[in-house]
């Protein structure tokens, strides 16, 4: 009994010592040599080394990497033990497997009659067991629809995120009942590309949607409203690059439109009007004006407004600047 006491305090002394000269060594502000304050981690993260004199504090750092190396991307990716990162695009976040639709093994040989009718039940169950209940199945189609959309639409994925994380916050606000879900889903899509700057007009999200014009707008309003989502008045100049580069025009029509825009928006003429019909106008000024003519019918085309638009807009521009 005794020796056993003796063991105990031997072993939480040791301990002890032990935390103690950790606390020692993390607790070390300065070189205790030359009184540095310039403690660096070596590139391996092994030591702590003093960068003015080179002592060296700590030598028997924990390495938290990988066990394996690799020298290039193919080999960090096939050596890579972790899974994909979660996402919001995914009704389950990413988190769930999923049978692959190849009827083959590891080896990458072929799998017999038996097996491949067992894989194709597996298979079946495991994408029904994905999703719980209705909600889960509605969720995971409007989460498709907003990447079908935004895949249509040529957006990045980060505009895709936001929109996921939008319509999930709209589905916990209960903003979906008494909607249709594809409405809701393209109005969080719309939202998501304003919040992330990436220009698209509600005509241009209608085409590539399953609902109207008129009930994605109503939509986007009530939805951002309810979510309190603040967004500013889309600039026209956002439209500038993409309009033209569809165009095929210089670089100095756009930069005549962007000091079109600017000038005349300065004269509060941008106020209460499209920012699409706006920019438009601008490039067919900015062309007549570099003698690039682009017809009124090509820029509409373009941009997506009627050429009555361009006409009036052109109109409004040209006075301003008081070009004849």
């Amino acid at each position: 009994m005794v020796r056993l006491n003796r063991q105990r305090e031997h072993e939480r002394t040791s301990e002890e010592q032990q935390a103690e000269e950790t606390e020692a060594t993390e607790g070390e502000k300065s070189c205790p040599e030359c009184e540095s304050e310039s403690l660096v981690t070596s590139g391996d993260g092994d030591e702590i080394v003093c960068e003015d004199c080179g002592l060296v504090l700590d030598d028997q750092q924990i390495d938290r990497g990988p066990e394996w190396r690799a020298f290039n991307h193919g080999e960090r990716q096939s050596k890579s033990r972790v899974g994909a990162p979660t996402t919001q695009t995914m009704h389950d976040k990413g988190l769930t497997t999923q049978i692959d639709w190849k009827n083959k093994d590891a080896y990458g040989r072929s799998l017999s009659s038996e097996k491949r009718s067992q894989m194709s039940r597996l298979r079946k169950w495991q994408e029904r067991i994905r999703t719980k209940d209705a909600g889960e199945r509605n969720l995971q189609f409007a989460l498709s629809e907003i990447d079908r959309m935004a895949s249509a639409l040529g957006v990045p994925r980060s505009v895709r995120e936001v929109a996921s994380v939008v319509y999930r916050r709209a589905l916990k606000e209960d903003l979906i009942r008494g909607r249709s879900i594809e409405g809701v889903a393209t109005s969080c899509l719309y939202a998501a590309c304003r919040q992330e700057g990436i220009p698209r007009s509600l005509e241009e999200v209608a085409e590539v949607s399953r609902v109207e014009k008129k009930e994605i707008g109503r939509t986007y309003r009530y939805v951002s409203k309810e979510l309190g989502l603040e967004m500013k008045p889309v600039d026209p100049k956002e439209y500038v690059p993409r309009f033209t580069s569809e165009l095929d025009v210089t670089e100095e029509v756009k930069m005549k439109a962007n000091e079109i825009i600017d000038k005349t928006a300065e004269k509060g003429l941008l106020s209460g009007k499209s920012p699409t019909g706006f920019a438009a106008a601008a490039i067919y000024a900015a062309s007549l004006l570099c003698n690039e003519k682009q017809t009124q019918r090509e820029v509409a085309d373009v941009a997506q407004v009627t050429e009555v638009t361009i006409r009036n807009r052109y109109q409004e521009q040209i006075e301003a600047l008081g070009v004849h």
